[in-house]
């Protein structure tokens, strides 16, 4: 198995419904983003996939989010734009953007902080 990470990075607003302090206000973040794909067969030239495929079906899902305020977002109507949710979102999106790829998205990782960060990943 192989496991190949590329990482990109977004900017946007948010604000928690329901939570207690300073979070539940609008404000804003400069978020990290690390995914980690995996698959078992290189290619022929002993390559997985391209990391440019990977960082372009990331750059294309991160542009649905950048400079936006996510709470208005249709995906976070209802559903709390938290780093949890964000790293669940980033995931199917991408799945569906790698689909027919020979490999499968394995994990989404999101930080708001360099000390603050959640991941999403399916066995």
């Amino acid at each position: 198995m192989y496991e190949l990470t590329v990482k990109d990075e977004f900017s946007a607003a948010h604000q928690l419904r329901g939570y207690e302090g300073a979070c539940e206000h609008l404000h804003g973040h400069n978020w990290k983003v690390e995914v980690a794909v995996r698959g078992m067969d290189l290619n022929s030239i002993g390559i997985l996939i391209d990391f440019k495929e990977i960082k372009r079906a990331l750059r294309e899902v991160l542009a649905e989010l950048d400079h936006r305020n996510l709470n208005e977002l249709p995906a976070f109507r209802e559903l709390n734009p938290s780093s949890e949710n964000l790293a669940r979102y980033i995931f199917y999106r991408l799945r569906e953007r790698l689909a027919g790829k020979p490999v499968k998205v394995y994990r989404v990782t999101v930080c708001e902080t360099e000390r603050a960060c959640a991941s999403y990943l399916e066995d």
